[in-house]
């Protein structure tokens, strides 16, 4: 059968390709275990402090890098083989995670005080931001490459799919190790995770590079990204949204000390609410293979958010383990509207030679929201109180939605046929 053939309607057309069986594989493990790893960190970190405020500094830890590096990173990604850029990135990862295997180990770090130990948890968090700069562009840039410009709806569907499957089982399988056998023997759970995209990367072949010389300096080259993203006012939209939304109702980040000081969960039922969001994107995903959004995604994309933002309030207020794990779990089946528009919208806009450097203003206005929410929500959470921070987000998120709506009729008349 000749795979350039394959219908453009069916919702496993991207799945015939070898190659990007082994992306999806690559792109589930990493969220798989970073997720993972983040969730048993989350929990050290907050047993060590007991301070929400110290969650929040995990999360500027590992975004100040990713943002200030994201222009420089996306430029190289562009005129760089991305396979090997991503091999390059897994094996350092594979080294964070051991350093951060050897701090849970109550052993290794026998005569060393609780400060500095939070303080090196810290700096190897901020090291991994530097990496994730280059993850983000050579991932997004590496997946047009797998399949037919026909499919790159279908693909961006099944890679978003792949990636929340691992932010499903990444924090739950983190909260249950936690549980069961402890922190430091679950980061050596986190290390071996990372070598299923080292071995799947390496049955990927080397890609040809798409970069075009032009007459430009090495500052426009760094700023090109940022320029198209500016002119294109629905890709605009649709990150600033995300961000946004992301950024203000990061309720996520403070589920250590809701499990622990409000719902009384503990490690378990703290796993369990750490993979409800992703859960529901998992179903929104599924859905959206099968019937994708075509008749006013804009207007769809508007109403999921806004819905997210009620969510958010919801589980703020919330004392019912049962209702705060409902109110996580909508907000994710919400969510995926959002990840699924945001995905193919950059895929059909983005021109090849430019993949690399709008995938890192992408990871600098979303990917870096979750951190920079996780910092917010600490930061609130220390100046107003752990629930009144949560539901002011909330309504943040539900302002945010309905100045779009107001200010943007490009996101109101969005279009995503190909």
């Amino acid at each position: 059968m000749d795979k350039t053939a394959t219908p453009k309607n069916d919702p496993y057309a991207s799945l015939r390709f070898k190659e990007f069986n082994y992306y999806l594989v690559i792109r589930f493990a990493l969220v798989f275990a970073l997720t993972m790893q983040f969730a048993i960190i989350e929990w050290k970190v907050y047993a060590l402090s007991h301070d929400p405020f110290s969650l929040g500094l995990i999360g500027l830890a590992e975004v100040i890098p990713a943002v200030l590096l994201a222009p420089f990173a996306g430029h190289l990604v562009d005129k760089r083989e991305k396979r090997g850029i991503l091999l390059k990135s897994v094996t350092a990862y594979i080294f964070i995670s051991t350093g951060l295997f050897l701090l849970t180990w109550d052993r290794a770090v026998t005569g060393i005080s609780t400060q500095w130990v939070l303080n090196m948890i810290y700096l190897l968090v901020f090291v991994g931001g530097l990496v994730r700069a280059f993850v983000s562009p050579s991932n997004f840039s590496l997946l047009s490459l797998l399949v037919p410009r026909e499919l790159y709806a279908n693909a961006a569907t099944w890679s978003s799919s792949a990636w929340l499957i691992g932010g499903v089982v990444g924090p739950a399988l983190g909260g249950l190790c936690i549980y069961w056998f402890g922190v430091h023997w679950s980061m050596l759970l986190v290390v071996c995770i990372f070598l299923a995209p080292l071995f799947s990367l390496i049955q990927i072949k080397p890609k040809p590079i798409h970069y075009q010389k032009k007459e430009e300096t090495f500052f426009q080259g760094l700023t090109s990204g940022m320029r198209f993203v500016w002119d294109t006012k629905v890709v605009l939209g649709a990150m600033a949204l995300d961000m946004f939304a992301v950024l203000f109702g990061g309720a996520v980040a403070m589920l250590p000390a809701y499990a622990t000081d409000i719902l009384h969960a503990g490690s378990l039922g703290y796993g369990l609410l750490r993979s409800a969001p992703a859960i529901g994107s998992l179903v929104t995903m599924f859905i959206l293979a099968h019937r994708p959004l075509v008749h006013r995604p804009g207007i769809k994309l508007l109403a999921a958010i806004f819905g997210f933002g009620l969510c958010i309030i919801i589980f703020g207020l919330s004392r019912n383990f049962y209702l705060s794990m409902g109110a996580l779990l909508l907000s994710g089946l919400l969510d995926g509207i959002s990840v699924i528009v945001r995905q193919t919208i950059l895929q059909l806009k983005t021109p090849d030679d430019m993949r690399g450097r709008v995938a890192s203003v992408s990871s600098m206005f979303v990917g870096s929201s979750n951190e920079l929410g996780a910092f917010e929500s600490g930061f609130m959470a220390r100046q107003l109180g752990l629930v009144t921070s949560v539901v002011f987000g909330g309504c943040v998120t539900l302002g945010v939605v309905i100045t779009t709506y107001i200010v943007s009729p490009a996101m109101r008349k969005l279009d995503l046929k190909p």
